[in-house]
């Protein structure tokens, strides 16, 4: 038979001990995972809201590029009868007229001049087809079809009204007639 340790009794105390303070341990280790827990939470909505700031600010500076490119587009879309009357009025003196009204028909030019310097200020072009040029749908709008010996179909027959791009933007299609002629 074993005999009785000695001090057996402070081994007892010992365990209790040991047992007491692997609970408190236990307890730390498992405020510390919930600390770490809440710390990954508050990390994670940390890292969203800088990710959203960011987006926010991007775009609103795409907001911004676009409302300086593109918000005077009704006005420049208004000003583009002013433009056509006044090339019509250009157009229509005759020779005749000419030499009787030249100097008023130089000041017309000199603001037809101004204000297509304005139109490219503002980043505006004009779009001029010529007549014999392919028809092209993002860029000009078919008033009318017609067979016209000697061009082939999608050929321009007759350009009807310029068109006019702000920046990278179609404002307005120049408006033309179209051959419909069949290959022969």
């Amino acid at each position: 038979m074993a005999e009785p340790k000695e001090n057996e009794f402070l081994d007892d105390i010992d365990d209790a001990d040991a047992d007491v303070f692997a609970e408190e341990i236990d307890e730390e280790e498992l405020e510390l995972e919930q600390v770490r827990v809440e710390r990954d939470q508050y990390k994670d909505r940390f890292m969203r809201a800088l990710a959203d700031a960011e987006n926010a600010r991007k775009r609103s500076d795409k907001d911004r590029r676009e409302a300086e490119n593109y918000g005077g587009s009704k006005l420049a879309r208004d000003m583009l009868p002013v433009y056509d009357n006044m090339k019509r009025a250009l157009e229509a003196a005759t020779e005749e007229q000419r030499s009787i009204s030249g100097p008023l028909l130089e000041g017309i030019e000199l603001t037809m001049r101004e204000l297509l310097s304005v139109f490219k200020k503002h980043g505006m072009e004009v779009i001029a087809p010529q007549v014999g040029d392919r028809f092209d749908p993002q860029h000009h709008q078919a008033m009318f079809e017609a067979p016209v010996p000697g061009t082939k179909a999608g050929d321009i027959i007759q350009v009807a009204a310029e068109g006019f791009m702000l920046h990278d933007r179609l404002l307005r299609p120049a408006q033309v007639g179209v051959s419909s002629m069949p290959a022969s």
